[in-house]
């Protein structure tokens, strides 16, 4: 018989490791610590829990969300992971709690992965002498029940999530509240592609000697303008109806078009250097594109925002933290690694229509911030970090990834910054009214 001598971490009922008092009197110092955050719901799901423990029952994810959450009998667990968001955070909060509290604590509590209820672990790990004859160790049947119980629970979720990974990535997205504000009225979607408007410059013999691309003329009548505050040249420029788009919004599109075509409603689509004011006043807007194409957007972008742009478009300023993000990946030397940057935001243009930004400063950032948008664990993680739960808070906040790679191509990517918008300062800026 083979020995395992790795410490682990026996998993107790809450009964076993807590009487009903000692139980509620955590809760309470728990909530009273701040750890939960500014967010009423967490507490509130913690002392749900800790009533189920006392009742020995095991809630559903629909109780949790029509109890706790307020949400109506209605509610879909399957379209909507409200619940799921909630749970993965206050784990992460009773975590943090121990890291900071009551270090000495014989048991700490926890909420299992895959389980909507509570559980006990040792603060000291234990040796496990033999996976086989549990009897022979004097394991109470409580004990054994415990494990039995919770095996059957960590099984079934399996299940589930097979089930559930059957179906389409886009379908679980689409469902998530980050896109409610688009996907979830009447209202129609354009969809933005950020286009990079060229113009021709010609030679003197009247032939075009170059393409040009200034970031400042971004249309015919950004040329016009042009040619008309320099009179000199203004015969030496010729709009081409010309245009082009980055690599990484094919991509980008790809993965965000089957997202909001779960939707139901009709996707128009069109380029940055076509966009009207009008547009923006009567469609949700969903942006796909380089950050230094934004273009009519960029006011509103940073308006609200705690970034802005640095000493060019591949550089991003934190105004709180005076930190500055800097990509890399415009030319990489072959086999050498860089670091790029994705940008997300969502925020309101008007009353009645919302702006979606999947954006990045090259490639590498797009591409990841569109992956990051089309599935919902990372989906989940931007509702996390922003901690709030308010349906104002996920319509109106940004985030930034940092990317890694070699070779134009992506291998990481973390999320290093997320904030809320100030949605005042957004409509009382250069946003379009």
């Amino acid at each position: 018989m083979t020995t395992d001598d790795r410490p682990t971490q026996a998993i107790f009922s809450t009964q076993d490791a807590f009487s009903s008092s000692e139980l509620d009197e955590l809760c309470q110092r728990m909530i009273s610590s701040g750890v939960l955050g500014r967010s009423k719901h967490y507490g509130a799901l913690l002392q749900y829990l800790v009533k189920c423990s006392t009742q020995n029952r095991q809630p559903k994810e629909l109780e949790l969300a029509t109890d706790v959450l307020g949400k109506g009998d209605d509610f879909d667990v399957s379209a909507d992971s409200s619940v799921r968001v909630y749970v993965y955070q206050l784990r992460k909060k009773l975590n943090a709690y121990y890291g900071q509290n009551e270090l000495d604590a014989p048991y700490k509590l926890v909420i299992p992965k895959g389980s909507y209820s509570l559980a006990a672990i040792a603060a000291t790990p234990i040796v496990k002498s033999s996976a086989l004859p549990v009897a022979r160790f004097g394991v109470s049947n409580s004990l054994l029940l415990a494990f039995v119980v919770m095996l059957s629970a960590n099984l079934l979720y399996m299940f589930s999530q097979r089930s559930e990974a059957s179906r389409p990535p886009s379908q679980f997205a689409a469902a998530h509240p980050v896109w409610e504000t688009v996907l979830g009225d009447d209202k129609p979607i354009l969809l933005v592609m950020g286009d990079y408007y060229i113009f021709g410059e010609l030679n003197a013999n009247g032939n075009v000697a170059r393409m040009v691309r200034e970031f400042n003329v971004n249309s015919s009548s950004d040329l016009e303008d042009l040619q008309f505050s320099d009179i000199e040249h203004t015969e030496n420029y010729l709009d081409l109806d010309l245009s082009y788009m980055p690599e990484g919004s094919a991509f980008a599109l790809a993965k965000i078009m089957p997202v909001l075509q779960k939707s139901g409603k009709p996707v128009n689509i069109t380029m940055m250097s076509d966009l009207t004011s009008a547009d923006i006043r009567s469609n949700h807007i969903v942006y796909i594109g380089y950050i230094s194409a934004l273009d009519k957007l960029t006011n509103m972008t940073f308006a609200g925002s705690g970034l802005r742009i640095g000493r060019s478009y591949d550089e991003l300023f934190n105004t709180k933290t005076a930190e500055y993000y800097t990509s890399d990946a415009g030319l990489p030397e072959e086999g050498d690694p860089f670091r790029d940057y994705g940008m997300f935001a969502t925020f309101p243009a008007s009353i009645d229509t919302q702006v979606v930004l999947i954006t990045g400063m090259r490639d590498a950032g797009l591409m990841h911030t569109a992956q990051a948008l089309s599935d919902t664990a990372s989906l989940d993680d931007l509702i996390v970090s922003i901690d709030s739960d308010t349906d104002e808070a996920v319509a109106c906040f940004e985030a930034l990834f940092e990317v890694y790679g070699v070779d134009r191509l992506n291998f990481d990517a973390n999320l290093i910054y997320t904030n809320l918008l100030d949605t005042a300062q957004i409509w009382g800026g250069p946003a379009v009214q």
